[in-house]
């Protein structure tokens, strides 16, 4: 598969959230307490990513 979410616990036992594409890690979310909280995290760019504005403050 080309691309992918991963769950993953960090060094402070918090768990994140990374989308890889090709392997690559494009993003991760900030650490949620539960992982519960991470894939609500996930849900929710699924839900609403797609829809989301491109802000250009470049």
């Amino acid at each position: 598969m080309a691309h992918k979410f991963e769950i993953y616990k960090d060094k402070a036992g918090e768990f994140r959230v990374r989308f890889k594409y090709n392997s690559e890690i494009m993003f991760s979310t900030e650490g949620y307490s539960s992982k519960a909280s991470a894939q609500n995290a996930i849900d929710s760019i699924k839900s609403n990513g797609p829809d989301a504005p491109v802000e250009d403050n470049s």
